[in-house]
């Protein structure tokens, strides 16, 4: 087994928000009036930011969302005002994507869900983040 590099070699003090701290709104839905039948429903924010935990400087990014609904379905207003809570959070990208996954899994258990986080260009470097969830 290979030994890892010592994390943090730039000796940075780097801090994400806890988890309990980050104020996130809470997702809402709505019931599904034609359960059975599998549809998908795409969103795409193009204006998700978030702070990076390393230089404190805000990431961009376009977040796409698609997902059929079981039996309850998110409610706009409350998608939009929970992606705007991250403008305030310090976390990695690798994180966020996992985290808007998890919270809209609990929310409203879908039959799929499919997210990708399009980070825009900082210091050269092109980020692009998935993850997916398919219920058992």
């Amino acid at each position: 087994m290979t030994e890892l590099a010592t994390p943090n070699q730039q000796g940075l003090d780097i801090q994400s928000t806890p988890r309990a701290e980050m104020n996130l709104y809470p997702l809402d839905t709505f019931a599904y009036e034609f359960p059975g039948r599998e549809i998908k429903i795409q969103f795409d924010i193009p204006e998700f930011t978030c702070i990076c935990p390393f230089s404190d400087f805000p990431d961009f990014a376009t977040i796409r969302l698609e997902y059929s609904p079981n039996e309850r379905c998110i409610e706009l207003k409350s998608l939009k005002l929970y992606i705007n809570s991250f403008r305030e959070v310090k976390v990695f990208h690798e994180h966020v994507i996992n985290m808007i996954l998890e919270d809209f899994v609990r929310a409203c258990d879908p039959l799929s869900v499919e997210i990708e986080g399009d980070f825009n260009v900082r210091g050269n470097i092109k980020t692009t983040v998935s993850a997916s969830y398919r219920r058992k």
